[in-house]
């Protein structure tokens, strides 16, 4: 039976290791989802299904549309955060999937490709007008795809929403900016930040939740961290610090 009350909810980060073996890493996140609690919300690095494997592309977009048939029989009662490259109207794109109740209830374009890696030269950048939060089982989400994380256009139009969504395949180089900018994310809207990065050694694997007060709660060597969602946390801190966060 679907729990309702949106303070039942838990949160949970992945960090695993995304090998050359589609298959293989579908079955880790799979395992993953299956054995976190119902009425969770969980949020998969970037890509980590197949990663940024441009010297197989045709497989990559071949596998995305059965990595979404089997992520949607798990979704129920759960919210789950995926992105995966996939094609629409002959161009690619890097498709960030809300799922939900064996459905994709949300789905858009990473919309700041990373010029250093050379997103730009293997897709498409999705429209900013499509960056939105979305009501889910009555939880306000927005997501977040990687580089997307350094623009403050995109911080703006996340204002308001309960929990923001962090999905990366974030350089190692550069940990500190993204443990900054993930925990100000958090401070700046007010909100619960669940923030995934892959465990590949190019990455950061700082995968964490932090909260509505700013406190940060990194995975570790956990590959799903789970913390206790609660609406009223919220509420509090916009009460407490108002700075016009409805």
């Amino acid at each position: 039976m679907m729990i309702s009350k949106t303070e039942e909810y838990t949160l949970c980060s992945l960090l695993f290791e995304t090998t050359n073996n589609y298959e293989n890493n579908l079955q880790t996140l799979l395992e993953l989802i299956t054995q976190t609690k119902e009425n969770s919300v969980i949020v998969a690095p970037e890509v980590c299904l197949t990663s940024y494997d441009y010297e197989n592309m045709d497989a990559m977009l071949s596998f995305a549309p059965m990595a979404t048939e089997a992520l949607k029989k798990v979704s129920y009662n759960k919210i789950i955060v995926v992105t995966m490259l996939e094609e629409k109207d002959g161009k690619v794109y890097n498709f960030a999937k809300v799922f939900h109740n064996g459905e994709v209830v949300f789905q858009r374009a990473k919309t700041k490709l990373f010029k250093f890696g050379d997103e730009d030269k293997y897709m498409q950048a999705g429209s900013e007008e499509d960056f939105k939060i979305v009501k889910v089982a009555g939880i306000k989400l927005a997501v977040f795809v990687c580089f997307e994380l350094r623009f403050k256009e995109l911080w703006q139009k996340s204002e308001g929403a309960d929990v923001i969504a962090v999905s990366s395949w974030w350089g190692e180089l550069r940990t500190q900016h993204f443990q900054i900018l993930t925990q100000a994310l958090a401070l700046m809207n007010q909100c619960y930040v669940v923030a995934s990065d892959s465990a590949n050694k190019e990455c950061t694997a700082m995968s964490g939740i932090i909260t509505p007060q700013g406190q940060a709660l990194r995975n570790g060597n956990k590959p799903c961290l789970s913390v206790k969602y609660n609406k009223k946390d919220i509420t509090l801190m916009r009460r407490y610090m108002d700075v016009g966060i409805k």
